[in-house]
């Protein structure tokens, strides 16, 4: 078989288990990301996520996490929930939208695992790893790379007729595919997502200070939020959505069909009320398999209290 019907099968794979889009890179040094990582974490940008610190030679060469690594296969599973199932507007907390269902980890795992058994059936013996936002691996310069769009003023991979509601996984195998090319970058003059962002994490256009995003205070950092932040959370209380919400390519935004990200009946019914006398037991019911169980349930209590004391809602 050549390389051209090997790209083949495993992209037509990835659509059958539901995967929107996939794009293949050749597995490489990532000589453009290098400088630009160790500027951001040279001004601490990462904040307490001090595994962004670790393995700096891993995330910028694939081959050193897999041996003989030839390709990065970059996949796209979205995420963007049916209008009925969003949380409403008014007089709730509100949670990321990705983490409204089953934890991702898991669901995008098993997908991968499904696709790299189905390579070595139909290709032969693939050495590979699969990755789902949990190894030194830096997700959207591979998708970027393999052209499945372009990195925004927001930091986030955007994809023109899709926007950006979607988790990005690789695989990782020491096979030669056929590689597709990097895309344009569509953002023009648009400054929505960096007027709207109300921390001013987005200090310049393409640059994000992840201490000072909504997402990093309401589940990465372990410790008392800040009160310079107190008034600038909304009502957010488990990551943010706000740059993804206001930039206008994700008014092309199609809600998926993945059962496993469905929410809790329950949870678009939450006032702020029920938010705020939440018990263990129902924390653990609503979120039993939920990416929220990142924060815990004392943490989601932090930044429940952070947000009902913040001197907007007096």
């Amino acid at each position: 078989m050549s390389k051209e019907k090997y790209t083949y099968l495993i992209k037509q794979k990835a659509q059958e288990l539901g995967f929107m889009y996939c794009g293949i890179s050749k597995a490489d040094f990532l000589e453009e990301e290098a400088p630009r990582l160790e500027r951001w974490l040279n001004q601490n940008m990462h904040g307490q996520m001090h595994y962004m610190e670790n393995h700096f030679d891993k995330r910028l060469d694939p081959r050193l996490l897999v041996d003989g690594a030839k390709s990065v296969v970059s996949l796209l599973l979205n995420y963007y929930p049916e209008k009925e199932n969003q949380q409403q507007e008014e007089d709730t907390y509100k949670i990321s939208k990705y983490a409204y269902g089953t934890d991702y980890h898991f669901v995008i795992k098993d997908k991968l695992k499904t696709l790299l058994a189905y390579i070595n059936e139909e290709i032969g013996e693939v050495g590979g790893r699969c990755f789902v936002d949990s190894a030194p691996v830096l997700d959207k310069a591979w998708a970027k790379k393999s052209g499945l769009g372009w990195v925004g003023k927001n930091s986030n991979l955007i994809t023109p007729q899709v926007g950006s509601f979607y988790f990005i996984a690789e695989l990782i195998i020491n096979l030669e595919l056929e590689y597709d090319g990097p895309i344009k970058d569509y953002c023009g003059s648009c400054t929505r997502c960096l007027d709207a962002c109300p921390t001013g994490a987005i200090t310049e256009p393409y640059v994000v200070d992840g201490s000072k995003c909504i997402s990093y205070f309401t589940i990465e950092l372990k410790d008392q939020l800040p009160q310079e932040m107190n008034g600038k959370f909304g009502n957010w209380v488990f990551g943010c959505d706000i740059c993804q919400d206001v930039c206008p390519w994700n008014r092309f935004s199609k809600p998926h069909q993945e059962p496993a990200f469905a929410p809790h009946p329950d949870l678009k019914h939450l006032k702020t009320s029920d938010w705020q006398e939440l018990t263990h037991e129902v924390f653990s019911q609503l979120f039993r398999k939920s990416a929220v169980k990142r924060t815990g349930y004392n943490g989601l209590l932090r930044n429940i209290l952070f947000v009902q004391d913040s001197p907007e809602k007096d």
